[in-house]
């Protein structure tokens, strides 16, 4: 909640003593202007042992507006032949208040000719306004707050990711991050601008500069610290054992970055929990490899909680894995020309966030068209499962249930095919990664079987040292991920730039044929 701005009421005269009362119940009552603004009235201060000229003008110092009422009399003249209104008005002046001035009537023969001097002079250094009525002047006054909250970006009537990102500058933006959108978006969708376009050049052509300064929208997508200016828009993934909410929580996660980085983590963290077969290389020279939700669906889910969400709100996107599905909270709403039964139907694709929603569809990670839904509903049915589950409670929440065995089912028996193929394979993975213990091996390989599963997705380092279960970080790098890369089983997505932030490893050939020696994978 904005702090509010102080409205100062000109004029203590009789003349205005109705429309005075009428204007402060009407900025106190209205659900616009009281969230905004807070009105003072002289008649309002307790009795203090205090000039009368001393506390208005100190009022009139405080104040954010100054809300001058001009009409007929001039009212009390002090020593100098001067009233409270002319002085409040030069006081405001002086100091550089935001003045609303609004006159009463059409006709000026009628006034005092000290108040046809004020509205002369307020008239050559302002706009103003005439009333006759109450109705009118509340009118007049509420176009002209609505103005001013506008000037100042405390409202707006486009989305939020057009608006510029207060306190953000060029220099929060990440040049690196920009580059690889270019490249990508080049790629995927045969973006118009070169790799070396500068950083104005992209800004400019994605619609994210707001009077050359960044929207919300380009410190979402390249900003260096994304959270630095929108706390919320991390993203929380958490994996439970059970079907509920229940502590302790096995893995808990909270990542921060733009957008992409985002969704990357968040899905990673979904497809390393999740139990993976990988299949034999009987029809193809792939192994094929299946996760128990589809990757796309997952994908899917998360990618529209991010995309679409209600960055104004203070909430997160939460990503919950549990035993029996997989929920996709998102603090935002369905758009008035959609429904629940909308999504399961063909529709306009209608984005909360536009210009957000662009760069990632420039770079395939969501689609224009509003298929989104349609497709996990039909990817869930190709799969055998359930058709995704959706929901607006407090937010709009994506359930995908998970496959669940029958009950009383068998844990199927490994023959002894089988059983020689794994042990072949452990003998080929200790050779490679240099074993000199036949007994380390099962171990190791268990543990290169999951990182090497979890980059079948393509993943950054950190998904797969999470899948492997090795807590030690550069034991990873030394042991496990250099050995693979330098082995060719795992290749870099980035070669070039070994050590950038948006680096991802996924399986080569060699990777693939060693997991089809493996025909179930591990189980998380």
């Amino acid at each position: 909640m904005p702090e509010k701005k102080h409205i100062f009421i000109s004029s203590v005269q009789k003349e205005f003593s109705g429309e005075r009362a009428a204007l402060c119940d009407w900025l106190r009552s209205d659900p616009l202007m009281r969230r905004f603004f807070e009105p003072f009235l002289f008649e309002e201060v307790p009795a203090s042992d205090r000039r009368v000229d001393e506390v208005y003008l100190d009022e009139v110092g405080r104040c954010d507006i100054y809300l001058g009422l001009f009409g007929n009399d001039y009212g009390f003249e002090d020593h100098e032949g001067v009233s409270p209104t002319q002085r409040e008005f030069d006081r405001a002046t002086t100091l550089g208040k935001t003045r609303l001035i609004f006159v009463k009537g059409a006709d000026g023969r009628t006034r005092h000719p000290k108040m046809q001097a004020l509205v002369r002079q307020a008239d050559g250094e302002l706009i103003h306004k005439r009333f006759v009525t109450a109705a009118e002047l509340i009118a007049g006054v509420y176009a002209a707050l609505v103005q001013y909250l506008e000037d100042k970006e405390l409202i707006r009537h486009g989305p939020f990711d057009a608006a510029p990102c207060p306190a953000a500058t060029l220099a929060d933006l990440d040049p690196e991050r920009m580059t690889w959108f270019l490249r990508e978006a080049r790629r995927a969708r045969g973006f118009p601008l070169s790799e070396q376009a500068s950083p104005e050049e992209l800004l400019t052509h994605l619609n994210l500069l707001n009077a050359g300064r960044p929207t919300h929208a380009a410190v979402l997508l390249f900003g260096r610290q994304p959270q630095r200016f929108l706390l919320s828009s991390e993203v929380k993934c958490a994996h439970f054992h059970g079907t509920q909410v229940a502590k302790p929580i096995p893995s808990y996660q909270v990542y921060k970055g733009t957008v992409f980085q985002l969704v990357d983590a968040a899905v990673d963290f979904v497809l390393s929990k999740l139990a993976l077969a990988v299949g034999t290389r009987a029809e193809s020279n792939q192994a094929p490899v299946a996760y128990e939700l589809p990757p796309e669906v997952v994908r899917e889910a998360i990618v529209n909680a991010v995309a679409h969400r209600d960055y104004t709100s203070n909430g997160s996107v939460q990503v919950m894995l549990f035993s029996d599905r997989l929920e996709v909270w998102n603090p935002g709403a369905l758009p008035p020309s959609l429904t629940l039964q909308n999504l399961r139907e063909p529709h306009g694709s209608v984005p909360g966030n536009p210009l957000v929603a662009e760069p990632l569809y420039l770079t395939k990670y969501i689609e224009r068209m509003g298929t989104g839904t349609r497709d996990m509903i039909r990817r869930c049915r190709e799969a055998g499962l359930p058709e995704p589950e959706f929901t607006v409670t407090d937010g709009f929440v994506i359930a995908l249930r998970r496959p669940q065995p029958p009950t009383g089912q068998a844990t199927p028996q490994v023959t002894p095919q089988v059983k020689a193929q794994q042990e072949r394979a452990l003998v080929e993975l200790g050779t490679t990664l240099g074993l000199s213990t036949p007994q380390a091996t099962p171990q190791v390989a268990t543990q290169v079987a999951k990182a090497l599963a979890a980059a079948a997705a393509t993943g950054p380092r950190e998904a797969l040292q999470q899948a492997a279960g090795i807590l030690d970080r550069e034991h990873f790098r030394n042991a496990y991920l250099e050995p693979l890369l330098a082995a060719g089983w795992l290749e870099r997505t980035i070669p070039d730039k070994p050590t950038s932030p948006n680096q991802r490893y996924r399986l080569t050939e060699k990777g693939r044929a060693w997991l089809a020696a493996m025909p179930k994978g591990p189980q998380a």
